[in-house]
């Protein structure tokens, strides 16, 4: 995804599991193989273990940079196997135009970090549930919401549910 502060592009890399929550955003300057490369560094730190699938578009510089860090990873790259991460730049878009685009890669990088993990946990995938098991994971992630108390805001990605946690073994990855 690309995005455009004070006329310079960016480019948003985004990791999304195999649920289409969003595991991780990086904002660059550049879409090269040292890009791919440090996005790539910086997925991994904090997972246990290398994904067992990395399913990307069919930019060059995700294969170089797969071939330095994830060595032992199957690597798939397809038009429409990336659907995921491609669909989960639109509530982005939706937010940057509300806030009247973003002011300095900065910004971007601090608010879209915050707003993935929260928007995760208040948008469950409600076409895959009933009415009143949606009703009652809505009631249940507001109850969430209100025990963390102010002290304990600064660490929300803890309290919310897991997509921190989450072993994720499939990697989507997209731009």
């Amino acid at each position: 995804m690309v995005i455009k502060i004070k006329g310079k592009k960016y480019y948003l890399w985004r990791a999304v599991d195999r649920d289409g929550h969003v595991i991780d955003i990086l904002m660059q300057s550049h879409r090269n193989e040292a890009a791919a490369d440090k996005f790539f560094r910086k997925l991994l730190k904090p997972q246990d273990s290398p994904p067992r699938v990395l399913i990307t578009d069919k930019l060059k510089s995700y294969g170089a940079a797969k071939k330095k860090i994830l060595k032992g990873v199957e690597h798939k790259q397809h038009k429409g196997l990336n659907n995921q991460a491609e669909n989960s730049h639109r509530p982005i878009r939706v937010r940057e135009r509300r806030m009247g685009r973003f002011k300095s890669p900065g910004h971007a990088q601090r608010f879209l970090s915050a707003f993935e993990p929260i928007r995760g946990h208040f948008h469950p995938f409600q076409h895959q549930q009933s009415a009143p098991e949606f009703r009652d994971t809505m009631s249940q992630r507001f109850e969430n919401w209100r025990n963390i108390d102010g002290a304990e805001r600064c660490s929300i990605n803890l309290y919310l549910e897991p997509i921190a946690e989450k072993q994720c073994l499939v990697f989507v990855i997209g731009r």
